[in-house]
């Protein structure tokens, strides 16, 4: 990368140094967005409504959940090493375009995948996978009390 670059590509990863990579983010931080270096790639995303974790200065998330659109192979795979390697107990990528949840348990910097959450004991990714579904065809009330009424049915 040179100096006279004045846009960096977003939405993907690409070589750069760590070097390359502080200047980067350092030119960000009057815009939201988020960002990563990994392996001596970053990557920056310029999502709305979003904020810095220093991981130097707090624990890894219990929980990580990417939307994935057009980012899913980069959720299953890159992504996914990520947090492998920061602790995070466990991983849901949400695949938009098939109203799936693929989610892992991380342990021991690798990952399995699971049915259930093992960080929200008993919750089922086939009941929100269901929720995905009905959120196509019902407004969002409607699909947060049928989503309310799996949950007591549990319960009893």
């Amino acid at each position: 990368m040179s100096e006279t670059q004045t846009q960096l590509p977003t939405d993907t990863w690409i070589y750069a140094s760590w070097q390359e990579y502080e200047e980067a983010i350092a030119n960000l931080l009057d815009e939201k967005g988020k960002s990563y270096y990994y392996k001596g790639y970053m990557r920056l995303e310029m999502p709305a409504g979003t904020g810095i974790v220093k991981l130097d200065r707090y624990p890894a998330p219990d929980l990580v959940i990417e939307i994935a659109k057009t980012s899913l192979l980069d959720d299953l795979g890159t992504k996914r090493s990520l947090y492998e390697e920061l602790g995070v107990a466990e991983y849901w990528v949400v695949d938009v375009q098939n109203a799936q949840i693929i989610a892992y348990a991380i342990v021991d910097q690798g990952s399995r995948r699971i049915r259930e959450s093992q960080v929200l004991p008993g919750l089922a990714m086939s009941i929100l996978e269901e929720a995905l579904r009905r959120s196509r065809e019902m407004s969002q009330s409607e699909v947060g009390t049928w989503l309310l009424s799996q949950f007591q049915q549990k319960e009893d």
